[in-house]
């Protein structure tokens, strides 16, 4: 896709903060390596930030106009093709934002974006943890000749970055991945065990976690009733409102640092998971500062 111009996140009524000024940076990276499935998530940070010019910037639960939060966007990214130097130029960018005590959204790209700004949060915040929203364990100690493809991410995450993580909508997972967990005595919240009509597992999930966290959200996460547009769809996914009392609880009852939406394809012609994706930005602006 060409980029002929610098694309912000927000509407065009709101001139862009400038760095310094701005609490939120938004990161867009934009990387696909080796996807599992379908394709697209590479320009999925463009489709994101395209469809956050349509959002109206007053949200509706807080009454909280998140445009004077005071955002500013960065040029995307584009990393190497090579998976482990592409890992070392997204840790970088993200340490260079981190650094200015800024909170730090990635919008990517396939979810091996994570690992670099994950690397680089752990760095500064070593007492950090990580929720994980996703329909995947992503535990692979190697898939399609690489391991910081993205069905690598958390195993990169525990075995090399050893923090600690909390996995939530997982229900596609391969056997290796099923012994990991045993091995390891993981307790991922499972999307069968989750139940639409009770939201205790929320507060569950918050015990979980350690003060600080870094939070990233796949957005195969989500049923794909709500969100079609991803890579590897995955049915009996979390709702949208799921997804929201999470990030609300979480951000007020832990600190988080930085997060990151990923695997956006979007489908041509139709507009709703990118509007989606979006709008969950918006919601971790909102009740994560």
């Amino acid at each position: 896709m060409k980029r002929k111009k610098h694309i912000y996140f927000g509407s065009n009524e709101v001139a862009p903060r400038d760095l310094e000024k701005s609490r939120i940076v938004v990161l867009p990276l934009c990387y696909e390596n080796a996807p599992s499935y379908g394709t697209g998530s590479k320009d999925g940070p463009y489709h994101i930030m395209s469809a956050s010019m349509q959002l109206e910037s007053l949200d509706e639960e807080t009454l909280v106009n998140w445009e004077d939060i005071g955002i500013h966007t960065l040029k995307p990214l584009l990393p190497s093709n090579d998976p482990e130097k592409a890992v070392r130029e997204m840790k970088k960018a993200a340490k260079d934002v981190l650094e200015k005590d800024k909170f730090l959204l990635s919008l990517g790209g396939d979810h091996a974006i994570s690992i670099g700004p994950i690397m680089a949060a752990a760095k500064i915040y070593p007492d950090i943890g990580v929720l994980q929203v996703d329909a995947h364990l992503d535990l692979r100690d190697s898939w399609n000749g690489s391991k910081y493809n993205h069905a690598c991410v958390m195993r990169r995450v525990m075995d090399d970055i050893r923090i600690p993580v909390t996995q939530v909508g997982i229900r596609s997972f391969s056997s290796e991945e099923s012994e990991y967990v045993k091995k390891k005595k993981l307790k991922p919240f499972y999307a069968h065990k989750i139940v639409s009509s009770n939201d205790s597992w929320i507060d569950k999930v918050v015990e979980t976690l350690p003060e600080k966290i870094y939070m990233t959200i796949d957005l195969d996460g989500l049923d794909p009733s709500i969100m079609p547009g991803t890579g590897t769809p995955e049915p009996g996914g979390l709702s949208y409102r799921q997804l929201v009392k999470l990030i609300k609880t979480v951000g007020r009852k832990r600190k988080v640092i930085a997060a990151d939406i990923n695997e956006l394809a979007k489908i041509e012609g139709f507009n709703l998971s990118e509007f989606t994706a979006a709008k969950i930005a918006t919601k971790i602006f909102v009740y994560c500062l």
